[in-house]
């Protein structure tokens, strides 16, 4: 899969791409679609992932910009364990 894949049938974002947005875990963009597509690797695999697991599975991704926080925070924000009204989908549509 690329980063293009994500997105859905219907043009709208994926919810981990609206939480990278959500959560400024967007910088100079260079890390992020590796960053998207390792978290969403991991949520598909460990949907209630730990802080420590996240951290640890994109370690091989490296992030000059954001310091990796607003990144861990956007991967944890779509934990299957996380309140999913906490985000309210804004319905942005992917770039083509």
């Amino acid at each position: 899969m690329t980063i293009e894949g994500v997105a859905r049938a219907d043009g709208t974002l994926d919810p981990l791409q609206e939480a990278f947005l959500d959560e400024s875990a967007i910088q100079c963009g260079f890390c992020t679609p590796g960053m998207v597509l390792m978290g969403k690797d991991l949520l598909d695999k460990k949907p209630t992932a730990s802080e420590t697991e996240i951290r640890e599975h994109i370690k091989g991704n490296l992030c000059r910009c954001t310091g990796y926080t607003s990144i861990v925070r956007a991967i944890r924000s779509c934990r299957k364990d996380e309140d999913p009204a906490s985000r309210a989908p804004e319905g942005r549509q992917a770039a083509n």
